[in-house]
């Protein structure tokens, strides 16, 4: 039987007593709602209101270590504001993409998805007929139940009607806890095996750490020194314009450096591709596209080239990254910060907005470690590769994991360089087949046919649409090819997609085991700043370099462990202590 006890946060000793009283021990799912000024807890033989702040659930979290349920990425913010850094949880919305696929995973959808419901009918707040008729069909019963007689949500408990009252806020908790059971459950029913069970729930687990991560790198930004920022401005795209005036001229000025090739009044846009290759047409250029690798083989036919490219690297840099972008991302403290996700719905990897994943090179000087603190930079080396060893299990492409150069060997069995060995081995992962490319894979097919098999039966899978589930489980669903003129191109290209998204995302989970592992085991004063693909950037304080060189190794292979235990794939990773994130080796 569960009981509601309020608690106040005077007395924090009482929230510690009541959870041990309820039996809330490590591990054990604890589902936490924060409202404006209470808090709801519920636990499988507690029901708990706070009355007040949430900054005492970091005593409880040290103490304790329960496995908090949280709603979505909503939640983490509203604790990370507060103060409150939680070390695990069960990330429902994270749950829900790894189980269902796609990025979509609000509360309504989740709950609806998880109890046989179709949530493309689910009710919503902006449905005039729910607002005005409080008798509309499944919308009637107790509202003060979270639940409607048909199974939906009520949406105004999802849009946060019980945020302002205890009881309420213990029940929304208690609505997530019941949900978070179900996914679990659902979870193990989906496994294969109990192998496979458990190696999903640890992906799980990660993927919702990494909701935490998130919440913190929003939060903490990227240490950004606005002296240099400015000073680097200045010298690709100009002074900071006065005025709008000023602006407008500027631009005119850039696109002169182009358009002085043409007669006065051509009318060409630079920012129209139709109207660039109209223009190089005139010149004698005939190009399919403008696509900047394309006119790159064309540098020296024609200065307009040249000039074509030097303006393309400025204006990106002044109409994406110039000074109204240092205005609106980097705050007062010279943090740059933008909204992060931890998976982008596809293959999983993490997202970042404000420029955070597509800096350019020419402005990474202007992230700078703080005063007494340095970067520890790791990046994971040839990580897809060394996870398509462990995840297909093929024992010869495993045993080139051991050398820190994977390509090396793959060269001395294929019979090649290493630069054709390079190019077979990312052509089987990403599906190409024609020219060196083509002829390199006739290799590997005989030199390593488990991992080649793995492949082709995911591509196999992909062309007939039928959905997969990466090595930790995410359902990866294959996008509709309905209406394609080429049906057979449609497929082909459909089973391109699969193949890679089985590695990459694989990759994308074992990165994200590795963030939250170094998360989980840095110091006091260490903050993860960035994670950029299969990047790590580390803000240090500078006595604790060389602990936090170790700690990203130690948790390289504590995650790798974890992740594919007994594959025996080994995974590298290249880490510097550097002041400058531009001091960093690429």
């Amino acid at each position: 039987m569960t009981v509601v006890l309020p608690v106040t946060p005077t007395h924090p000793s009482r929230l510690g007593a009541a959870l041990e009283a309820a039996g809330v021990e490590r591990g054990a799912l604890l589902a936490v709602a924060v409202g404006d000024r209470v808090v709801g807890l519920a636990s499988a033989g507690a029901r708990i209101v706070v009355q007040g702040g949430v900054e005492h659930l970091s005593a409880v979290d040290a103490a304790v270590h329960p496995r908090w349920v949280l709603w979505d990425a909503g939640s983490v913010r509203a604790l990370v504001a507060a103060g409150v850094r939680l070390a695990t949880c069960w990330h429902i919305a994270a749950a829900h993409r790894l189980l269902h696929g796609g990025w979509r995973a609000d509360p309504q959808r989740a709950w609806a998805v998880e109890h046989g419901l179709d949530h493309r009918i689910a009710p919503s707040m902006g449905q005039l007929d729910l607002l005005s008729t409080a008798t509309a069909a499944g919308a009637a019963g107790d509202p003060a139940d979270p639940v409607q007689p048909d199974g939906y949500l009520r949406p105004e408990w999802v849009d946060g009607r019980w945020r302002a009252d205890g009881t309420m806020a213990v029940t929304w908790a208690g609505t997530a806890l019941d949900l978070a059971r179900r996914q679990r459950a659902a979870l193990e029913a989906a496994a294969p095996s109990d192998a496979e069970a458990r190696r999903w729930s640890a992906t799980v687990h990660a993927e919702s750490a990494a909701e935490l991560l998130c919440g913190e790198l929003e939060a903490d930004g990227l240490p950004v020194d606005l002296a240099i920022a400015a000073e680097l401005l200045r010298d690709m795209i100009g002074a900071r314009p006065v005025d709008d005036a000023a602006a407008t001229a500027a631009r005119a000025e850039l696109d002169g450096t182009v358009l002085r090739h043409l007669p006065p009044g051509s009318g060409i846009d630079l920012r129209n591709p139709a109207d660039v290759r109209s223009m190089l047409r005139r010149m004698g250029i005939d190009v399919p596209d403008t696509r900047a690798w394309r006119l790159e083989t064309l540098r020296g036919d024609h200065a307009i080239v040249d000039d074509l490219l030097r303006w393309r690297k400025v204006d990106r840099i002044a109409s994406t990254f110039g000074y109204g972008w240092l205005d609106q991302h980097v705050g007062t403290d010279g943090r740059l910060r933008g909204e992060w996700a931890a998976s982008d719905g596809a293959a999983g990897r993490m997202t970042a907005g404000a420029g955070l994943h597509n800096l350019p090179a020419e402005l990474r000087p202007m992230v700078r470690a703080e005063h007494g603190h340095v970067f520890v930079r790791a990046d994971l080396g040839q990580i897809e590769p060394r996870v398509l060893a462990a995840v297909s299990g093929d024992p010869t492409l495993g045993a080139a994991t051991a050398e820190d150069d994977l390509y090396l060997p793959v060269a001395r069995r294929l019979g090649v360089e290493r630069s054709v060995a390079k190019v077979a081995v990312l052509a089987a992962m990403y599906g190409q087949t024609s020219g060196t490319a083509g002829q390199a894979l006739r290799g590997m097919q005989s030199a390593y046919p488990t991992a080649m098999k793995y492949l082709a039966d995911a591509a196999a899978a992909g062309e007939t649409g039928r959905p997969l589930r990466t090595f930790g489980g995410r359902r990866l669903r294959m996008y509709s090819i309905d209406g394609a003129a080429d049906q057979r191109a449609a497929a082909a290209g459909r089973g391109r997609y699969a193949r890679n998204a089985m590695v990459q995302g694989a990759a994308a989970e074992l990165f994200k085991m590795w963030a939250v592992t170094v998360r989980a085991r840095a110091a006091r004063g260490t903050q993860v700043v960035l994670c950029l693909h299969d990047e790590l950037l580390l803000h240090v304080p500078s006595a604790a370099a060389a602990d936090t060189v170790d700690l990203v190794r130690d948790g390289l292979a504590e995650a790798a462990h974890r992740w594919s235990p007994g594959s025996g794939v080994r995974f590298v990773a290249d880490v510097s202590v550097v002041d400058s994130w531009a001091d960093a080796k690429d």
